[in-house]
């Protein structure tokens, strides 16, 4: 468990380090600094996939039955929302923080099916990173929305979107999770 939260700790701090410490940020210099994060991101996603694959099964509570239906779409939705600031449609004109909605619609999808303690620390951790993100960015920094796109580059997104997500649960079953016949994690 402590490999667990030192990863999620260290996602923190990589993640968060521009907002609070943005003038030592800025002297690292763009490259340097972008590389340090990345450096510490994968650092972060190691610590915490070993965490959590070597973590005890403590059940905190039980998950209610058919959630997986609903993680699944969760899910469909949350691989949408990481592409649309890359996109020129009409979702990107409308909302902030995409790719952090849907890390926050990650980790709820992750806890509706999963109630164990490494699954509220992992899921419920790196959600809380992203509302905590959202908080401090829209604290100090106004926005003003991009023009609207079109509905064809969403609609390519949502194509893109269903293929990654078929990958990922490629990935879920290979790992022994298989999300559609109720095995989670």
């Amino acid at each position: 468990m402590q490999i667990l939260i030192l990863g999620l700790a260290l996602w923190w701090i990589s993640h968060l380090f521009k907002r609070i410490a943005p003038s030592l940020r800025a002297r690292m210099g763009v490259m340097p600094g972008k590389m340090a994060v990345t450096v510490l991101s994968l650092a972060a996603i190691i610590l915490m996939v070993i965490g959590y694959r070597r973590a005890e099964f403590t059940p905190v509570y039980e998950p209610m039955a058919g959630m997986g239906h609903l993680n699944n779409l969760l899910m469909l939705i949350s691989v949408f929302l990481i592409g649309v600031p890359h996109s020129k449609g009409l979702v990107k004109a409308w909302m902030r923080h995409p790719m952090l909605t849907a890390v926050i619609i990650w980790a709820v999808a992750h806890l509706l099916v999963n109630g164990d303690l490494a699954s509220l620390i992992l899921f419920g951790g790196i959600g809380l990173w992203a509302v905590v993100s959202i908080l401090m960015i829209n604290a100090r920094e106004s926005w003003t929305p991009p023009p609207a796109g079109h509905l064809r580059s969403d609609l390519i997104g949502v194509a893109i979107a269903v293929v990654i997500y078929a990958v990922i649960a490629a990935i879920h079953i290979w790992l022994g999770r298989n999300p559609f016949l109720g095995t989670y994690g």
